[in-house]
């Protein structure tokens, strides 16, 4: 188990190399996506899903895969009640889907950061990369964690740095945080004075583990991209889209 995730934390940051060039925008003109509609679900998108492939039943698997299934639906994940979305697909490969689970786990749950600062770096993730799915998903679970609704909108307008100073409860460490991910992700590397800053702020261990929370959630938005992943009729979109 422990190899499964080792492996899959290289293929994941691995994914970081070309992320500069997964989903680049313009991010002007940006206004608010009215809600989903049934008209908007493509036709090769299965209803139990919400994705290009079926869900996966338990009752079809056994060995490995049913170990894994039980694994990702275990009391406490948030998928007690059956896999949606991005974990729905995995268990295709229930290898890889065990390995994507010990990182989630790790990056999301085991460090030193709270919730308000890791809901932060994931939304700040979806942004950057541009994908509706997961930062409608995580907004909400930002507000709960008690990120401010400032910073969240610093965030997702994708407001210049130079405006951070004065953004009701943006400290260092969230400016940090902001700019290191856009860097990561759209940026050929992360410039020499923000991972000095970040190591300064967070030391070693924490830089590997924001790099690895921002290199996951790459990860969940190409899953939610390469299965077209819906949100269902009647979702608000959270994340504003250009006008031009």
């Amino acid at each position: 188990m422990k190899n499964n995730y080792l492996a899959f934390l290289l293929v994941t940051l691995g994914l970081l190399i070309s992320g500069s060039a997964f989903t680049q925008q313009s991010f002007q003109n940006l206004v608010m996506p009215p809600p989903v509609t049934e008209a908007d679900i493509p036709t090769d998108i299965y209803r139990d899903s919400w994705a290009r492939l079926p869900a996966v039943q338990r009752s079809q698997l056994e060995g490995q895969a049913a170990q894994v299934y039980d694994l990702l639906t275990s009391s406490g994940g948030g998928y007690e009640n059956g896999l949606r979305g991005p974990l729905g697909m995995w268990m295709y490969s229930p290898e890889l889907a065990q390995g994507a689970w010990l990182l989630r786990q790790r990056v999301r749950y085991g460090t030193a950061k709270d919730q308000r600062l890791t809901e932060l770096t994931i939304i700040a993730t979806a942004r950057e990369v541009s994908n509706q799915y997961e930062y409608s998903a995580h907004e909400p679970l930002a507000r709960t964690a008690g990120l401010e609704e400032e910073i969240m909108d610093f965030v997702k307008f994708r407001r210049p740095m130079s405006e951070a100073d004065g953004v009701p409860g943006m400290g260092e460490l969230e400016k940090l945080i902001i700019q290191f991910t856009r860097e990561v992700v759209s940026e050929p590397k992360v410039s020499q004075e923000t991972f000095a800053n970040a190591l300064a702020l967070l030391g070693p261990e924490g830089v590997m583990d924001l790099t690895g929370l921002i290199g996951y959630y790459n990860f969940v938005a190409m899953t939610l991209k390469a299965f077209d992943v819906q949100r269902q009729p009647g979702s608000r979109l959270l994340l504003p889209v250009s006008s031009d």
